[in-house]
């Protein structure tokens, strides 16, 4: 991991941007204080989300959407 003052990072961003994407991690300090770190993509995306994965465990039932009773409808508004 290399560190690098705000200055030189401005400086030198788009060998530091090809950096990042060939894997090295980034800080970017101001005053020896680090204040972001510049990663590779890469990273983020291995993230993913599986779609489907309660499928056939989870169930909504038919009447999900009905419109709530008036009484609880009123509860739930703060209306007496």
């Amino acid at each position: 991991m290399t560190t690098i003052n705000i200055h030189a990072a401005k400086t030198h961003l788009s060998r530091l941007v090809d950096e990042a994407a060939a894997g090295e991690e980034i800080i970017i300090a101001k005053a020896d204080k680090p204040l972001a770190k510049l990663v590779p993509l890469k990273q983020s995306e291995k993230r993913k989300r599986k779609l489907g994965l309660l499928a056939g465990r989870a169930v909504i039932p038919p009447e999900f959407d009905a419109p709530l009773p008036g009484e609880l409808l009123d509860d739930l508004e703060g209306r007496q």
